[in-house]
């Protein structure tokens, strides 16, 4: 990945209840490839997040606003055509319902474990086998302890493997993206865009780069494709795509998220 992308660098605050830094930037790859990524990056300090489950699948854009969110990202993934959540999923220190990832893979899966607003993102061993607080589990992992912690070509989570709870194998190629990133006393929130002429899209290896860059700690992969949705002040920044040059104005409907508020 080419240096230089200039995401670090500061953006006006938006207004709203959770103020956050939006930068939308243009990245270009190694190979010359470029896309164009989102980052909405929250002051842990003064920021909780919660995780969502949708009572049905709808798009993020509309479900804020029907419910005055100001800031989402896309949660995990979730079985097509019932739309149900896939992977692991807790609120409240409670199980709720969802499709488990196949054996043995959804013993190792990444999440994001949620305590009293407070995130940490990690191996799903690493966690403890009743938590409290909210867990979403979705993967892979892409950022551990400021490095990336996943190579082309290797599957340690199994998103290969068990591709067939998929639509396709996410592992490999380039796709739209979203991540979720945890980057000192910050939190990033990453969409990436794709499936255009002008937007390639990324790997995960290169989206772990970026993150890197970005200064994260640790990171989590996200539902990407056509469920990339990122929504800062209450609007859709990104460019949610079905196929190639083949736009979802308000994206594609999905059964969870992550959201941000203000910690009192």
């Amino acid at each position: 990945m080419a240096a230089g992308t200039g995401l670090a660098r500061s953006a006006p605050k938006l207004e709203g209840r959770l103020s956050a830094r939006l930068r939308r930037d243009r990245v270009t790859l190694d190979d010359g490839a470029q896309t164009t990524v989102h980052v909405a990056a929250f002051d842990g300090r003064r920021t909780q997040i919660k995780v969502a489950c949708l009572r049905e699948p709808q798009r993020l854009a509309v479900w804020c606003a029907a419910r005055g969110v100001s800031h989402a990202l896309v949660g995990g993934f979730f079985t097509r055509p019932a739309g149900e959540p896939l992977g692991e999923l807790r609120t409240a220190g409670i199980a709720r319902g969802h499709v488990a990832f196949d054996a043995p893979w959804g013993e190792v899966r990444a999440c994001v474990h949620v305590v009293a607003g407070r995130p940490r993102i990690a191996r799903r061993t690493e966690l403890p086998r009743l938590p409290t607080g909210d867990l979403l589990q979705a993967g892979p992992l892409l950022v551990c302890d400021g490095r990336r912690a996943i190579e082309e070509g290797e599957d340690p989570e199994g998103f290969s493997a068990g591709a067939r709870q998929f639509d396709s194998d996410i592992t490999a190629g380039r796709y739209p993206r979203a991540a979720l990133a945890l980057a000192g006393q910050r939190i990033l929130a990453v969409a990436v865009d794709g499936r255009s002429d002008e937007d390639a899209g990324l790997t995960l290896a290169e989206l772990a780069d970026l993150l890197v860059e970005l200064g994260a700690d640790a990171a989590i992969n996200l539902d990407g494709g056509g469920s990339t949705s990122l929504v800062c002040g209450g609007r859709l920044r990104n460019r949610p795509r079905a196929q190639h040059d083949v736009e979802l104005p308000m994206g594609r409907p999905i059964a969870t998220a992550l959201v941000f508020e203000p910690r009192y």
